[in-house]
């Protein structure tokens, strides 16, 4: 679905944000983006969203190159407060990217009552952003984002800004409607464990200039659990693996399950 080759991105002052970045988001899958802090995610996502001049390489949506934003794309920030527009109800929030993609205002109203049910607002649709809570609001914005019916989904740190409970629900909220859509989703993120329980592959970037040190394969059963999955061993390999090289204190790693089943076995014989 969305192609990122040899990708560069230098500002005018100088500054080397992205060095030869490479991955790919496949149809169906979920990515996340890992890496320090300042080590240029938002800046590569805008990137390959076409809201920033690339320096150098390729980004391409279905083999077409991006140097606009898309219209088969979407994106949730993370600082939904400015995202939202105060003045407009939740139904209107929601309905703002529609008009052009979709003329008829039933099919508009349908879609938007559809989206908010995906999200759990059914009955706030009359409602303002101010009279949500933080959780609720940054729902509205993903309801806004899944009612254009991208074919990718970018998201920065879309659960940054909310308590640990909320955001969990949040992310379980991710991989009920992904699994409902189909829809790729690419999300940055600087929480390792939510990379992990998200994710089918975890992108990780070292430090400014951005470079990637892996691509890990997740192999985690699903539907995941926020309990039962990050209580698995399995689910400790990754974080420890991703954390280390976040940290800059490891290396690639082969995590196939041909590799952990003769790890295993070595592991038993000693």
């Amino acid at each position: 679905m969305l192609t990122v080759k040899n990708l560069n991105k230098v500002y005018s002052t100088g500054v080397e944000a992205i060095r030869d970045v490479s991955f790919d988001v496949r149809e169906n899958e979920i990515v996340c983006l890992v890496g320090p802090s300042g080590a240029g995610k938002t800046t590569l996502l805008r990137c390959l969203s076409g809201l920033l001049d690339r320096s150098g390489g390729l980004v391409a949506l279905d083999g077409q190159a991006v140097t606009e934003p898309p219209l088969r794309m979407a994106a949730v920030f993370q600082d939904y407060s400015r995202s939202l527009m105060p003045w407009y109800t939740v139904e209107r929030n929601v309905a703002l990217p529609l008009k052009n993609k979709f003329p008829s205002p039933a099919d508009r109203r349908d879609r938007v009552n559809a989206a908010l049910s995906a999200v759990g607002l059914d009955g706030f649709g009359s409602s303002y952003p101010w009279q949500l809570s933080g959780g609720m609001q940054q729902r509205v914005a993903i309801a806004r984002a899944i009612a254009y019916e991208p074919e990718v989904l970018v998201m920065d740190e879309p659960f940054a800004s909310v308590d640990a409970q909320t955001r969990a629900d949040l992310e379980d909220l991710v991989l009920s409607v992904q699994a409902k859509t189909g829809t790729s989703v690419l999300l940055v993120t600087h929480d390792i464990d939510e990379a992990v329980y998200l994710a089918d592959r975890v992108v990780i970037l070292s430090s400014r200039p951005s470079r990637v040190l892996d691509i890990v394969d997740v192999d985690l059963p699903r539907p995941r659990d926020q309990i039962e999955t990050k209580s698995l061993p399995r689910f400790a390999e990754y974080r420890s693996h991703v954390l280390r090289l976040v940290r800059g204190l490891g290396e690639a790693q082969d995590f196939s399950a041909a590799t952990l089943i003769h790890n295993e076995e070595k592991t038993r014989s000693v």
